[in-house]
């Protein structure tokens, strides 16, 4: 198969599909790949390198998107790209179609066929290929925390974990999965009060055994959502429904209840946000203030740390993504775990929790869409 690796344009995405190993990996199988130049500068892989590598390099994303059977990104598609997708083609890469309709409309009259890696499981229902991304932005989302808590940035004024004598930061973490497990673990490690709220009970007995006590559980409900919200000085929504749209936990109303120049940093902004007042912020604009509270909501946060994510990212979808390019949509049919990532197939959408927060058909491969 001819796989290709456009560079990624969304405002400083500095990730890339294929590193140079996955790239050996894929020639290694067999395949073609080619790699559009500069794809690699993020993380300081230039063209010689992907070339060394096995790959060819292409002078544009035109010539990618005109010659490759697969394309491997990072971010979803912008509008320049889902125009020059077409039918039969393969697009492997994160897409949250939940709450991007219009690049939901792109993909489908594409005619592509799309897989999401946000929605791939694996044998014990867990999201692998989200899970690395998750462990970074869980943990670059404290270090966003602290910078923001700064009173410079019209924080509140504190250190995360204080000094000897002063009483460090409140971090409240709504959602126990990933993202919320090592935003904890950062956030105990700097020596903060860490509250953890989740709705699964055999969850946060995991948590409470993970972290012998030095992180404080609570389940959710209204009142303990807005109990610990209105006492923190940091809240980290870390919320995820697969394939959905992110449940809002702080309303606006709440804002008024807590404490001036808190801090709230939404993880799931890319799932729509799980809070009211939650619009997507860039690297170089990354907060802004509603009602005396400061908001973090980068759309793609790992892509601030490209060689880390990268490398993480590869070692997740490397396996899922030399089956696609061996076997083509069989692999999709034959392995449960890629046809949950299918998101777009030939014009319909493939995913019931997407459909339905997209307020579109659902259409299953299971149906004969897929013939």
């Amino acid at each position: 198969m001819h796989v290709g690796v456009p560079r990624e344009i969304k405002v400083q995405e500095y990730r890339v599909g294929l590193t140079p190993g996955a790239v050996r990996e894929y020639v290694a199988a067999g395949h073609q790949v080619t790699v559009e130049t500069g794809a690699g500068s993020g993380i300081g892989a230039s063209d010689e390198v992907y070339r060394r590598a096995g790959a060819a390099i292409a002078d544009s994303a035109r010539d990618i998107f005109a010659k490759s059977d697969m394309i491997v990104k990072v971010k979803e598609p912008q509008r320049s790209e889902w125009t020059q997708l077409r039918e039969s083609q393969i697009l492997f890469t994160y897409l949250h179609l939940a709450p991007d309709p219009e690049q939901a409309k792109g993909l489908l009259a594409s005619g592509c066929t799309a897989v999401a890696y946000e929605t791939v499981t694996d044998a014990a229902g867990h999201l692998p290929l989200l899970a690395p991304m998750s462990e970074v932005a869980g943990r670059l989302a404290v270090e966003a925390a602290g910078a923001a808590l700064k009173r410079s940035a019209g924080g509140r004024g504190l250190l995360l974990g204080g000094v000897p004598g002063v009483q460090p930061a409140h971090v409240v973490v709504l959602g126990g999965g990933v993202v919320g497990t090592q935003a904890a673990r950062m956030a105990a490690g700097l020596g903060a009060e860490v509250t953890v709220i989740d709705r699964s009970l055999p969850r946060l007995r995991q948590l409470d055994d993970l972290f012998m006590g030095r992180v404080r559980t609570r389940f959710s409900t209204i009142e303990s959502v807005e109990e610990e919200v209105f006492s923190a000085d940091v809240v980290i929504g870390a919320v995820l429904v697969p394939g959905a749209s992110a449940p809002k936990l702080v309303t606006r109303a709440m804002l008024k209840s807590m404490r001036p120049g808190a801090v709230l940093v939404d993880v799931a902004i890319d799932q729509g946000g799980c809070f009211e007042t939650s619009r997507p912020t860039t690297h170089t604009d990354p907060t802004y203030e509603v009602d005396g509270i400061v908001h973090y909501c980068v759309a793609n946060m790992p892509g601030a740390v490209p060689v880390t994510s990268s490398q993480a990212l590869n070692n997740a979808t490397l396996p899922f993504g030399l089956m696609l390019a061996n076997k083509g949509f069989a692999a999709v049919l034959e392995n449960p775990h890629l046809r949950n990532g299918l998101n777009v197939h030939r014009g319909r959408i493939t995913n019931k929790a997407v459909a339905e927060s997209l307020g579109l058909e659902f259409a299953p491969v299971e149906s004969g869409l897929a013939a």
